[in-house]
């Protein structure tokens, strides 16, 4: 059971990462080395030997790894991004790098992405070295840069350059599961990540004949992008389900009491009206997705530019990245060239693994009128970098939240914050977990 000490330190670490600055704008000005030095030092207290690591000047990773009891046991990998999206102070009621503490809330970027998971990791192992607590398989703690961007500093960096740090290591826990979720009818829904969308991030190129915006033009490059553009934005994707989605869909049936209907694709929609508010657990990851996010185009208003470039946030199901390219080429048509600006895989894991019973369990020590149910993440994390090792990921980040607060609008949201009381469960849960795996 977590100690006094353990729950006052994922507080103070919390406020502590927020107050540096690590703000990551997708152009490589990232700095997280003040945020990696700071997490080293409270391991290296505790007894833990941290390695830094760059590729880039000032984008420091941080790996340490504790020793189990069990050295024919598995490796577990525990990690968190120390990186950030940005904050518009002006936006916000306190500002976003504060890190203050009131009324029982931690406050600023970072709070939920993730900096809180950050904190309970080093929270917890300080406890064990406080207590002399040995895990039974190894741990290895990586703090990472870049995770917000393109991870080639981070995880991938790591995954790419250093792969013996990760040695024995075939799963690992990460961000975005084992948070309350609120129904609306007095249910705490639990969800566990056990899968991620594969990310598709699109770079489209019409080229065209330029010329007079006078003169008739059949060949504009801004129509034929806008043409395409307007294809994309339009198309229905249809459901596919993949393990991780199909077993949510058919626990959370299960639980209101409805025949889950899954024999044929065409009735996901319908199950998913039926299932109310808990359907936004599941909605986003039952087909493909493609949303245009980015326009480029021409330098004059009389002037018909030769080319006109889009981007388009792609997202695609395990298992069906092949209908993901086949669908783009045919939305796109022959006048306009797709390419991926950004691309990783789509991930799915066992939900029968004896790590998914064990972070089952620990949630449902501490919140034992809640519901734990697979869940299936629709972005991506670091997870994605680190499959190229063979290591499974899952979402495990336990927080424990009071009913009307928007878990999902804090990623990336104006006055992001979490409760104080969910930081200590988080500490407990991980605890509870960390000691069983």
């Amino acid at each position: 059971m977590a100690d006094q000490q353990a729950l006052d330190e994922v507080v103070e670490f919390t406020s502590g990462l927020i107050r540096i600055d690590t703000t990551n704008h997708g152009g490589g000005d990232c700095q997280e080395r003040p945020a990696a030095e700071y997490a080293a030092a409270r391991l290296a207290e505790a007894g833990l030997e941290p390695t830094l690591l760059e590729r880039t000047k000032g984008r420091t990773n941080v790996v340490a790894r504790l020793e189990g009891t069990d050295p024919s046991a598995d490796a577990l990998l525990v990690h968190g991004h120390l990186d950030v999206v940005p904050a518009q102070a002006e936006d916000w009621s306190v500002h976003p790098f504060s890190g203050e503490i009131r009324d029982g809330v931690v406050w600023g970027r970072g709070a939920v992405d993730m900096k809180n998971m950050d904190a309970m990791i080093l929270a917890v192992v300080r406890q064990w070295a406080r207590e002399g607590v040995r895990p039974r398989r190894d741990l290895v703690i990586a703090f990472t840069a870049d995770e917000e961007a393109s991870a080639e500093d981070g995880s991938g960096f790591l995954a790419d350059r250093h792969p013996e740090l990760f040695e024995g290591c075939t799963e690992g826990i990460s961000e975005s599961g084992a948070f309350t979720f609120h129904d609306g009818t007095g249910r705490e829904l639990y969800p566990l990540a056990a899968g991620e969308r594969g990310t598709g991030w699109l770079k489209l190129t019409a080229r065209g004949r330029a010329g007079h915006g006078s003169k008739v033009n059949r060949e504009n490059a801004v129509t034929r992008l806008a043409a395409a553009i307007t294809r994309i934005g339009a198309y229905e994707w249809p459901p596919r389900l993949t393990p991780t989605v199909r077993a949510a869909l058919t626990e959370l049936a299960a639980l209101y009491g409805i025949e889950p209907e899954l024999d044929h694709l065409n009735d996901v929609d319908g199950l998913l009206d039926k299932l109310g508010p808990a359907a936004k657990l599941v909605e986003a990851t039952v087909r493909n997705s493609a949303n245009p996010t980015m326009l480029n185009a021409g330098y004059k208003v009389n002037v018909i530019p030769g080319e006109a470039v889009a981007y388009v946030d792609g997202r695609y199901l395990h298992g069906h990245e092949d209908e993901f390219r086949a669908t783009l080429d045919q939305l796109t048509g022959p006048d306009v060239e797709w390419e991926f600006h950004h691309h990783e895989v789509a991930l799915q894991a066992p939900l029968d693994s004896p790590t998914y019973a064990k972070m089952r369990a620990a949630v449902e020590e501490f919140a034992p009128e809640g519901h734990v149910v697979p869940y299936c993440m629709s972005g991506g994390t670091d997870a994605k970098q680190f499959s190229r090792l063979g290591i499974t990921g899952y979402g495990f980040t336990p927080l424990k939240l009071p009913e009307g607060y928007d878990y999902q609008a804090m990623f990336h949201g104006v006055d992001e914050r979490v409760p104080v009381e969910a930081l200590h469960f988080g500490v407990r849960v991980l605890d509870r977990f960390l000691r069983s795996a």
